[in-house]
């Protein structure tokens, strides 16, 4: 373990590796390639051919060419928002890099992820990531389904320093560390995030130190020296493939221009600037290789006639490429499941007593008996037996490889289901409540929702996310929250809320045949729910709404917690003459408005309840579609009932004034027909 700061500026090979003279020509033409074709580009950038954010790598080839020089095909990068250089060094042509600059079709993520979002399946490059840290965990979890699967891989995971401020940093290298991954963290530090120096934003500005922190193997190296950089990559790679476990290099490094071409540069002195230029990396290997004639008259014209040539055939080919149509602006934001998904295999034979806890304690079991790519993810899952008792058992059937207790870090594991989910394994992710969930929301939003759409529908992320959500436990506000149609409002999202006893048994099975995210909201309050299960042979249909009770004279129209409300306010609606049709919506996205509309043409009357607030609610969204597609089926205005406008209070009695109530559905349905105040 190396504890010793680099001297950034000087070429030692006593200690190095034994490089040959065309071993050096070709670090040198990679480094030259990979300024040359960012030089190219900030130059589009000022001629408006390419906008948006653009980031550049110049100063700090070496990092990127020294690392990629000893990983296989079958090897896995992951990058950050400056990209670029990592995307040619891991084989995409720069044609398609290119052109996905300009937001050309035949980029390499079909013009929908730009300069920051960098794609390739084939070369198993999994893009730049414009959230600061966004990529670590998603690393963890490629290195996590490379050692679930016994294959012999390395995930490289590149990030600035000002990641290493993150949650998410901290995050992924414990999980990897504690499950000794395969993956290798490159810090590419450049002494500055965007325009704040790492002496003014972090106490501990070694960053190699808070990786040992984790019994994480890491060292420091000179990033500005390509074969420094080379050599410790070398033993780090080797030493990941021996099965010692995650690493982390620090590689000190300077980039000559601004963060982005936003960037004014006010922060730093242009004698800095200098200074660092003076010891850059071509310059450094240039001169090293001249002072000890291993550069010869002509090679270094003929590399720079090859990248010429090479950059003025990708802007050529970019300009001619053509642009996406805007009939396929809907392309790749869900991939199309390719069948329906098979009978459970589980089926019980005849309907049974039960609880909605053991239906969905048996749609794990299920699961997890049925794939051996499908394991459970999340905190408490596996000893504990589960926050709400729901994995009780499963850690001994199925052991703690499949059955994985998680720590507190939600951005980590939620994030490193998404890499398992890429790496082909079908993880089902445990969040404790919906109100953790924010911890995890940057890695539901940005990257799994979003990854589909940004990679020109290259990468998809089969995952399922489950967690517990709703009010009515005298858990006062932070553990009651409905956020469900918060993620409802996300393309790429598919997310479903249980309410009866087969939809909790059922629906998990048809959640993971479907090759996109899936987010499963369970009510708290449910769980003791007892109740008769009936076997459904064909599984549940998560497309569409359900009819839980038909009716002629007013739809009340619901999902979760609320659903056995409405069905108890249909039945004393019932006593009074009134034939309430009661309405699941159960998928909140893709909202099934079709049933909606038709249940609505029968009665012509609406009431629409839900446990969230109403300010921005899911009803507003349902009440807004009615009106849009059904207005003249109306006889009366859409009416809403919803929890009142104040966080949830612990008193029993205001928890229970907080909530909707039987009694306001009733009042709502008479005072729609006319019987009521």
């Amino acid at each position: 373990m190396n504890t010793v700061q680099p001297q950034p500026g000087k070429l030692d090979l006593g200690r190095k590796l034994r490089v040959s003279r065309e071993h050096l020509l070709g670090l040198l033409g990679d480094m030259i390639r990979i300024r040359r074709f960012e030089e190219k580009c900030a130059e589009l950038y000022t001629q408006e051919k390419i906008r948006g954010f653009l980031h550049l790598y110049i100063g700090e080839e070496a990092v990127g060419v020294g690392v990629t020089r000893h990983l296989t095909a079958d090897d896995a990068v992951v990058a950050t928002y400056r990209e670029h250089g990592h995307a040619l060094l891991r084989g995409l042509s720069m044609n398609s890099v290119m052109a996905e600059m300009y937001g050309k079709a035949e980029g390499c993520s079909r013009g929908r992820g730009g300069s920051m979002h960098l794609f390739s399946a084939e070369h198993r490059f999994f893009g730049g990531n414009a959230i600061v840290g966004g990529g670590l965990p998603m690393a963890v979890g490629l290195a996590l389904a490379d050692k679930m699967a016994g294959r012999d891989r390395v995930t490289v995971c590149f990030f600035g320093e000002g990641a290493a401020a993150e949650g998410a940093f901290h995050e992924s290298l414990n999980l990897a560390a504690l499950w000794q991954l395969p993956v290798l963290f490159i810090c590419e530090n450049n002494n500055y995030a965007m325009g704040t120096a790492l002496t003014l934003s972090q106490s501990q500005t070694d960053v190699y130190t808070k990786a040992q922190s984790y019994n994480l193997q890491a060292e420091s190296v000179d990033g500005m020296n390509v074969v420094d950089v080379e050599a410790a990559a070398q033993r780090a790679i080797d030493s990941i493939r021996n099965g010692d476990g995650p690493r982390l290099l620090e590689c000190h490094t300077y980039r000559f221009r601004a963060h982005s071409m936003f960037d004014p540069q006010l922060y730093r002195d242009k004698s800095e600037v200098e200074e660092w230029k003076q010891k850059g990396p071509i310059k450094l290997l240039q001169e090293w290789m001249e002072h000890n004639a291993l550069l010869h008259d002509g090679d270094l014209e003929a590399i720079e006639q090859r990248v010429a040539a090479e950059i003025d055939a990708a802007v050529q080919f970019a300009e001619s490429a053509t642009w996406e149509t805007e009939d396929t602006l809907s392309n790749f934001v869900s991939r199309p499941r390719d069948t329906a998904p098979p009978p459970p295999p589980n089926l019980e034979p005849e309907a049974f007593e039960t609880t909605y806890r053991e239906a969905c304690h048996l749609s794990l079991k299920e699961a997890l008996e049925h794939n051996e790519r499908t394991f459970l993810m999340g905190e408490d899952v596996g000893h504990y037996g589960g926050c709400y008792a729901v994995s009780h058992d499963l850690l001994a059937q199925f052991g703690a490889v499949r059955v994985r207790d998680a720590p507190l870090s939600e951005n980590g594991f939620t994030g490193a289901g998404v890499g398992a989910a890429l790496g082909g394994m079908h993880p089902i992710v445990e969040i404790m409540t919906v109100n953790f969930s924010l911890l995890a929301m940057d890695q539901i939003v940005n990257t799994a929702a979003a990854l589909l759409h940004m990679s020109g529908g290259q990468f998809n992320v089969p995952l399922v996310i489950r967690m517990a959500t709703g009010a009515g436990r005298q858990l006062a506000a932070q553990h009651s929250h409905s956020l469900e149609h918060w993620y409802a409002h996300v393309p790429g999202l598919r997310v479903l809320t249980p309410a009866t006893l087969e939809d909790a048994r059922y629906m998990l099975w048809s959640a993971l045949h479907d090759p996109n995210p899936v987010l499963i909201f369970e009510h708290a309050a449910l769980y003791n729910q007892k109740g008769t299960l009936t076997p459904c042979p064909e599984g549940v249909d998560i497309e569409r709404a359900a009819i839980r009770r038909p009716g002629r004279d007013v739809s009340l129209i619901t999902y979760g917690g609320s659903l056995h409300k409405a069905l108890k306010a249909a039945e004393t609606l019932n006593k009074d003459g009134i034939d309430a049709e009661v309405v699941d919506l159960r998928v909140l996205r893709p909202l099934d408005i079709d049933t909606l509309v038709e249940s609505l043409s029968r009665t012509h009357r609406a009431v629409l309840i839900e446990e969230a607030w109403q300010t921005g609610g899911m009803m507003a969204e349902v009440s807004a579609r009615l009106v849009d597609q059904a207005f003249w089926e109306l006889d009366a205005p859409i009416a809403r009932v919803a929890s009142k406008e104040v966080p949830i209070p612990y008193a029993r009695h205001l928890e229970i004034a907080a909530l909707p109530q039987i009694d306001d559905i009733v009042e709502a349905a008479k005072r729609l027909i006319g019987g009521g105040p």
